[in-house]
């Protein structure tokens, strides 16, 4: 059985929907669900992501996955940060205007329990329950040694917002970890030196 499929006169004679259209068709859906149709839009993409890293590790191995990932995420990580900037017109470039870019990052905001600490030069941010190594884990697939791919992506979104941002992860897997931390990275800016 095939969908119903919208009559031109539904879609206002056109024969097509247009980004205004989609535009009216969000705007309609209830205000208090706004915020949970854009988490489920993030657990699709972060769906997409487990599923091609699982079939290229079918496929040529874990090694080779781990390499793909991280060279993913670093590209998209500069694309993020370069579309929240511009959406949310962020012109500063310390390190609170740096958080709240990645506060709005899909990695982030996928992040369910997380803790972020602002100080003047420095930020650090936890995850201290990760859903996809929970999954992981759930489904006998053990933990993602996720550190190289979460560096990338958070190296190129540090730069495009200030090229003197130094991300140090604290811990990551397949660091060893307490079962209450999965992951722990901090945020600083670098001092210049006087000559």
């Amino acid at each position: 059985m095939f969908p119903k499929f919208i009559s031109k006169k539904e879609l206002g004679g056109c024969g097509f929907i247009t980004r205004e259209k989609d535009k009216k068709l969000i705007e309609e859906i209830p205000k208090n669900k706004i915020a949970d149709f854009i988490f489920m839009h993030l657990r699709n993409m972060w769906a997409v992501d487990g599923l091609y890293y699982l079939g290229i590790e079918e496929r040529w191995g874990t090694k080779a996955a781990t390499e793909i990932d991280r060279k993913v995420w670093e590209v998209m990580g500069k694309i993020e940060a370069r579309r929240i900037k511009n959406f949310f017109d962020i012109t500063d470039s310390d390190i609170s205007s740096f958080m709240k870019a990645l506060s709005y990052s899909g990695w982030a905001l996928d992040l369910e329990n997380k803790e972020i600490i602002i100080e003047k030069d420095k930020a650090i941010l936890r995850n201290t329950k990760c859903r996809v190594q929970n999954t992981r884990i759930s489904k006998g697939l053990g933990e993602f040694a996720c550190k190289p791919v979460r560096f990338g992506f958070l190296k190129s979104f540090a730069k495009e917002i200030n090229p003197d941002i130094v991300v140090t992860c604290n811990v990551c897997p397949p660091d060893p970890h307490p079962d209450d931390l999965w992951c722990e990275w901090e945020f600083k800016i670098k001092r210049k030196r006087n000559l």
